[in-house]
């Protein structure tokens, strides 16, 4: 008997996404001044650093009953409908999505679907729309300390026809391009099925998951976190992990991720910032290192506000603490990276890029070696991810070639530069050192 076969993947992703990068904007610590109109005046500048895009945290009014901090969390949603005027005015917003689009970036607000904040209009409104404890009490997370949030049920109906259409509001009022989800997996799946029909039905979107499951990406999602390679990269930092540990992320990656999945890469984010520490703290003199694998690497690399500017401290998450701006080598280094990523379409995203593919070495313990390659460009990527200097050599046919440009770490820099590599050649690492040795092909070829 014959079966039909079918795309695991359904979505369809919008095009503008095929070579994106995203930027990760916490309007309160932004600035000073903590609001949208600040965001708006630095759009240039995050648009030149090669970002394409926005990815506002939570824009709403939150909470006063239980509230964390003075300011308290943007996850504890008072009103789905209205903007924080911490931030500014609905007329702010919009100047900064029209002022986005307007130089070629789009704009993802920060989605709160699983829980409100206790004095929500829903709460007093529609009380049944609320899951509850074994007592009967509305029920804050139970594994988490999230008792400034009370959790909805969306086995209700009426819940799940409000919150669509609350979804679809900000796209036909303001133009969104997208949503990231925040703790996407804790709603049922076939409710973002629903969700992406009807937003589709508007605009093509774009939709991000606070979550690492492959299932999502068949029920409305374009991209998930890529939460495993995060704490890899942090367990060989530390030395709690062996290399191995990578490796077999990027196998589970091909073999059981459609390619047509994109997988959000970070060394940052507003959660690791807060609670587990800046990318200095986490990663040490392996930062520039997991950088340029998060960006040359399979994955859609995501740029925490602030990683440009060194990302200096942690910002405190229920109070004012804006983002200390600042010159920095941070800011060439990732505008290099995300230049050549635009530029080559090896280093796209998800079906639009190529395939990682492993070239053994003789340091397999320490040293990641691979090739991605298309009929643009190849290169040839290798990463000493420990302590020690060394040397090492390749087997196989694949990586010998005549190359024609190098990313090195020592500077940081992407020069044109003629390398030729031969079967056996050996060459020396650095602690924590990296090369990307990269060959153009002639469109005749």
């Amino acid at each position: 008997m014959r079966f039909p076969v079918t795309n695991y993947v359904k979505i369809k992703s919008p095009d503008w996404s095929k070579d994106a990068t995203i930027y990760q904007v916490n309007t309160r610590q932004f600035s000073e001044q903590g609001t949208f109109r600040e965001v708006t005046k630095a759009l240039p500048r995050i648009k030149a650093l090669g970002s394409d895009i926005i990815w506002l945290m939570p824009i709403h009014e939150i909470g006063h009953k239980n509230r964390k901090g003075s300011l308290g969390s943007p996850y504890a949603v008072k009103d789905f409908y209205s903007v924080n005027s911490e931030f500014g005015s609905e007329q702010d917003l919009k100047m900064l999505i029209d002022t986005a689009h307007a130089i070629g970036l789009k704009v993802i607000l920060d989605w709160v679907p699983n829980h409100t904040a206790w004095d929500n209009n829903l709460v007093e409104n529609h009380p049944d729309w609320y899951a509850r404890d074994y007592k009967g009490d509305f029920r804050p997370s139970p594994w988490w300390d999230w008792d400034d949030i009370i959790e909805l049920d969306y086995n209700n109906s009426d819940l799940r026809a409000y919150m669509i259409d609350a979804l679809c509001y900000w796209v036909k009022t303001f133009d969104i391009d997208g949503y990231r989800c925040d703790v996407a997996g804790y709603v049922p799946n076939d409710f973002w099925q629903q969700v992406r029909q009807s937003l589709d039905e508007i605009k093509p979107v774009f939709m991000l998951a606070e979550w690492e499951d492959r299932d999502m990406h068949e029920h409305g999602f374009d991209m998930t976190y890529a939460w495993s390679w995060n704490e890899v990269m942090f367990g060989i930092a530390t030395g709690d992990l062996p290399l191995d540990k990578l490796r077999k992320y990027y196998s589970w990656n091909e073999r059981a991720w459609p390619q047509e999945a994109y997988r959000m890469t970070f060394v940052s984010n507003h959660d690791e910032n807060a609670w587990e520490g800046t990318p200095d703290e986490k990663f040490g003199p392996m930062l520039p290192a997991a950088i340029v694998l998060s960006v040359i690497g399979e994955g859609m690399p995501l740029i925490h506000n602030g990683q440009e500017a060194g990302e200096t401290k942690r910002l405190a998450f229920f109070e004012r603490d804006p983002i200390e701006w600042q010159p920095h080598f941070m800011h060439d280094f990732y505008k290099t990276l995300l230049r050549l990523r635009k530029s080559h379409t090896a280093l796209w995203n998800g079906k639009h890029g190529a395939r990682m593919h492993q070239v053994p070495n003789t340091q397999m313990n320490k040293v990641l070696s691979f090739v991605r390659e298309d009929n643009q460009s190849k290169w040839f990527c290798v990463f000493n991810f420990s302590a020690d200097t060394l040397e090492v050599s390749f087997a196989e046919q694949y990586y010998v070639d005549a190359y024609d440009a190098q990313l090195h770490a020592k500077g940081h820099q992407y020069t044109q530069q003629h390398f030729d590599l031969a079967l056996g050649q050996s060459i020396e690492l650095g602690a924590w050192e990296y090369r990307i040795f990269v060959k153009h092909y002639d469109e005749e070829e």
